[in-house]
Order: C-alpha cells, then structure tokens, then sequence
C-alpha cells in the first residue's frame, strides 16, 4: 500500500475511499477525519437546492463555501481547518456520494 501526501488529489483521481487515503485523511484530521468518512459512508451527505447539510448528531449543519454553522467551526478551529462537517462534503463531493434532493432546504426546515 502506497502512502498518500494529498488525499484530495488522491481521492479525485481514485474516485473512491481507498485505505491508503483514508489513512491519510485519518493522519491529517484525526477524529474529525474519522467523522467525516463515517458520515459520507451512511449518508448524511445532503444536497438541496439552496444549500448542501450534513446530518450530525445532535442537528444538521449547512455547509456553505467551505464554512460550518457548527459551534466547533464557529469557535474551536483556526481559519486553515475544518469541522468534520466541511470534510465530509469535500469527501463526498469528490466520490459522488451525496444525496441529492431536488427541494429547497428551507422549505424542509419549515416541517422540523
């Protein structure tokens, strides 16, 4: 098994999770890594109209232009990091694993 200095390319040119990268993904980012690829692996990954959400455990959280409405993004991480959240769009992104639904995620807020 060959080690990975960027999963992002290396998760683009594969088009899947593969060990090496989720290796790499788990050096880089730790327990948000593992998160991250947890999330992507049972779908919480959810596009809509107006915005892309991940479920989480406690809420869903928008993901916008690479920033989380998370409190861990919002108050823990530095500019140069992200949530587990923001990982998980960019992973899922790069795999064609999000579950698209074609309604605006405001009208689904109005139902919880």
């Amino acid at each position: 098994m060959s080690e990975v200095d960027d999963w992002r390319a290396a998760l683009d040119a594969a088009g899947e999770l593969q060990p090496a990268i989720v290796t790499a993904i788990l050096s880089a980012h730790g327990d948000r890594g593992g998160k991250a690829i947890d999330a992507v692996a049972e779908q919480r990954v959810k596009r809509y109209r107006d915005f892309t959400v991940v479920v989480g455990y406690e809420s869903e959280y928008v993901i916008e232009d690479g920033g989380c409405t998370c409190k861990d993004s919002q108050y823990n991480l530095d500019a140069d990091e992200q949530c587990w959240h923001a990982l998980a769009v960019e992973i899922a992104e790069r795999i064609d694993a999000i579950d698209h639904h074609d309604m605006w995620y405001s009208d689904v807020r109005d139902f919880m």
